[in-house]
Formats: C-alpha cells, sequence, structure tokens
C-alpha cells in the first residue's frame, strides 16, 4: 500500500511538473498580450482624449478596470519581481511587444500592484494593475484539488490492496496451519486471476497433502496392525516352550519382541497423531507431569518433576502424554537412570524441558532428528524406529508449539517444548 501511495504521489508531482513547464511560455505569452493591450489602450486614451475629460477617464479606469496612470515615477515603493523562469519570458514577450526599455515592477506594499511603464512624447508613464493580472492568486485552490484527486487514487489503491491482501492472508492462515501439521478448510477461489490461480493450487496442494498423510497413516496402522498378529503367536509360543529353551536365549527373543512391539507402537503413535482431530481443553500441564512422572516412579525410574507453576493452556490431554512420554523414554534410552522435567513461563511462553545426561545430539544434528524415521549414528542410535522425536514435534506444532534440541550444561540434552500461553 505505502509502495502504491508512493507511485501515486510521484506521478502527480511529475505530471504536475510537466504542466508547469509546458504552460510557463504560453502563459506568459498571453499575459504580455494582456498587458501590452491595457498599455496601448491607456496610452492612446490619453492620447486621443479631450483633455477637460482625461481626469474622468483615469477615474473610470481606476474604479472599474483597477488601472492607475501616473506621470512620473510611481507613487508607491517599487522592486523588481522575483526572478523566475515566468517572469523573465514575461519580461522578454513584453520588451518585444512594447521595447527594449520596457520595465516590470511590483509594489513592496500591502497593495501589491504591477506597474509597466511607457513613454508620451519623451514623458514617462506608469500603470499600475492589480497583480492578479500577472500571476495567479490562486495557486491553493489548485494544490487543494490535486490533493483530492490524490487522495481518491490512494483510497482507490488502498480498496483495490484490501482485496488482494485479503486473500493472501487468508492463504498464510492456511500455509501456517498446515505447517502445524493441521489441515484448513479450503481457501475461497475469488479475487484477481492470478489470486484465483495461486487459491486453487494451494487447495489442491492441500487435498493431495492431506490424502498423502491419511495414506500414510493408514499405511503404518495396517501393517502395525498385521504385525502384531504373528508377534502375539510368538509370543504364545515362546511362553508354551517353557523350560525346554536356554534361559539366556529365551530372554533375548521376548526382548526382541518387546522391541519390535515398541516399534509398532511407535508406528501407531505416529498414526494416531498424524490423524489427531480431536478438541483442546483448558488442561493445567503441570497435572499431567506429575502423572507421567508418578508412574514412571512406581516402575523404579528416578524422575524429577520441578514445576514452574505455569498457567493453563489450551491442550489435547491424551497427545501432550504421548509427548511427554516418548521424551522420558528418550532421556531413559540414551541417557542415565536419572532424568529431570521441568516447566516454566518465559516471555508469555510455557516451556517443557525433558534432561538427561547422556551423550547428546550435535547441534547440526539437532533439527534433522526431528524427522521422521531419523537416528544418528552414534551414541543414541541403539533400537527403535526413528520417530519418537518426530512423534513429539507432530504434537508440539499440534498446539501451535515448537521442539528444540539443545546441548545441557555439565553433559546431556535439554528437549525443550515452547507452547503459547493462554
Amino acid at each position: 500500500m505505502l509502495l502504491l501511495a508512493l507511485l501515486l504521489v510521484a506521478g502527480n508531482f511529475a505530471w504536475l511538473q510537466i504542466f508547469r513547464v509546458s504552460e510557463r511560455e504560453p502563459r506568459a505569452v498571453q499575459v504580455a498580450q494582456q498587458i501590452t493591450s491595457i498599455v496601448n489602450l491607456t496610452r492612446s486614451a490619453l492620447i486621443t482624449a479631450n483633455p477637460d475629460k482625461r481626469f474622468d477617464l483615469l477615474r473610470d479606469l481606476s474604479e472599474q478596470e483597477g488601472i492607475q496612470v501616473h506621470a512620473g515615477a510611481p507613487n508607491e515603493a517599487v522592486e523588481p519581481l522575483v526572478d523566475r523562469p515566468f517572469v523573465r519570458l514575461l519580461i522578454a514577450e513584453l520588451q518585444r511587444r512594447l521595447g527594449s526599455d520596457t520595465r516590470l515592477l511590483q509594489s513592496t506594499g500591502a497593495a501589491g500592484n504591477v506597474w509597466v511603464n511607457f513613454a508620451i512624447d519623451n514623458v514617462d508613464y506608469w500603470v499600475s494593475m492589480p497583480r492578479e493580472r500577472v500571476e495567479r492568486t490562486e495557486q491553493l485552490r489548485w494544490i487543494g484539488w490535486g490533493l483530492l484527486v490524490l487522495l481518491l487514487s490512494v483510497i482507490g489503491a488502498f480498496l483495490i490492496v484490501t482485496r488482494i491482501g485479503r486473500a493472501l492472508r487468508e492463504l498464510t492462515r492456511a500455509a501456517a496451519a498446515i505447517g502445524r501439521g493441521q489441515t484448513p478448510a479450503p481457501v475461497d477461489e475469488s479475487g484477481p486471476s492470478e489470486i484465483r490461480t495461486l487459491s486453487h493450487a494451494f487447495n489442491q496442494m492441500s487435498t493431495d497433502l492431506k490424502r498423502l498423510d491419511e495414506d500414510r497413516a493408514l499405511l503404518l496402522a495396517g501393517v502395525s496392525h498385521d504385525l502384531r498378529t504373528p508377534l502375539a503367536r510368538i509370543r504364545l509360543g515362546l511362553e508354551m516352550i517353557g523350560d525346554k529353551t536356554d534361559p539366556s536365549l529365551m530372554e533375548g527373543m521376548v526382548q526382541d519382541i518387546a522391541d519390535i512391539d515398541a516399534v509398532i507402537n511407535q508406528f501407531l503413535d505416529f498414526a494416531r497423531v498424524s490423524g489427531e482431530q480431536s478438541a483442546a481443553t483448558e488442561c493445567n500441564l503441570d497435572e499431567i507431569v506429575n502423572t507421567i512422572a508418578e508412574r514412571y516412579r512406581r516402575q523404579g525410574v528416578a524422575i524429577t518433576a520441578r514445576s514452574g507453576k505455569v498457567s493453563r493452556l489450551q491442550l489435547k490431554p491424551l497427545a501432550m502424554q504421548r509427548l511427554l512420554t516418548n521424551l522420558i523414554d528418550n532421556a531413559l534410552r540414551h541417557g542415565s537412570a536419572a532424568v529431570e522435567i521441568e516447566t516454566s513461563l518465559h516471555d508469555n511462553r510455557v516451556r517443557l524441558s525433558v534432561l538427561d545426561r547422556g551423550p547428546g545430539i550435535p547441534a547440526a544434528d539437532a533439527e534433522r532428528m526431528l524427522q521422521p524415521f531419523t537416528r544418528l549414528n552414534t551414541a543414541r542410535s541403539t533400537s527403535g524406529s526413528g520417530l519418537g522425536l518426530a512423534i513429539v514435534d507432530r504434537i508440539a506444532r499440534l498446539h501451535h508449539g515448537s521442539v528444540q534440541l539443545l546441548a545441557r550444561d555439565g553433559g546431556g540434552l535439554e528437549a525443550r517444548v515452547e507452547l503459547p500461553a493462554l
């Protein structure tokens, strides 16, 4: 809008300058013709008029036309007109018409008259006329009309920009919703042809992404479901074998089955988050943290929970429990047995941190680790599907939040989730 307004101002200013330059010479010629006519008529009247009627003639000129004639020097203080291109053209034209000794002066007082000299029988005379006959006295009116035209142009530009901007703002909101893992309603395909084309392409992209996401979730859920049936049969078979098998081998096979089952659970969690459409409710984050921490303590895991007494938030409770559980399991798998959980409020953002003392994640890989099926090839690349942190990231974006994987002072990792406060 500002760029359009600036363009309109520059365009109007350019046209004003073009008008002033193009009409300067014609107006100087026109004004010179008027002054020449006044001087010639006044000279003729003075020469041909009856001496007894000459005084009445001069009085009539003064009262009706505002023209005064004085013999000799002007009867008030005068000075040359301000040196401007128009004045130079006017004087040159007067001297061409009335003679090279013609002079054009102006009064220095409040009267503001213009004086032109001529001679009769070697006697100098000065004709005084109102300044309006030489220069414009209503320039402010033209400036006012110009400002009105400019204002109307800016209003028109504002309406155009508003029409375009409304569609672009709707596209921006829809794009932000997709970035948070949501499926926005189709945007209105209206406005200029370019905007309609963009809106149609965006709606098509949103539909394709939704279909791909649904297909992926369906695939993960289907594969996970199909794998669970043979796994259940294998587990049942191992239990029926009993003591006939080497205990260490039996224990290893049971652990393998448990690992496969955990991976399947992560597949199912990822599919659930992708299709999460439940409404958020006002919840207490500290209560969710304490509930999950107590659940792990009953299993013999040392977890320290420090509450920052944060305000209530709009959350999806089951999704937030899944987020916290994934972060704790990740910390236990790759860190030490002691895990710390903190909640705090910073700049109108609620911060949830899960801290461990494991090997940590290099800063260059932190962003990549939030992608699905991504694992490091170092100390943190143990068993797992590579979906844990991706699920955390999806749940955070589902709540309009973000996830950061930060190096902890003294070694370890801080998995920080920031959510908007109410």
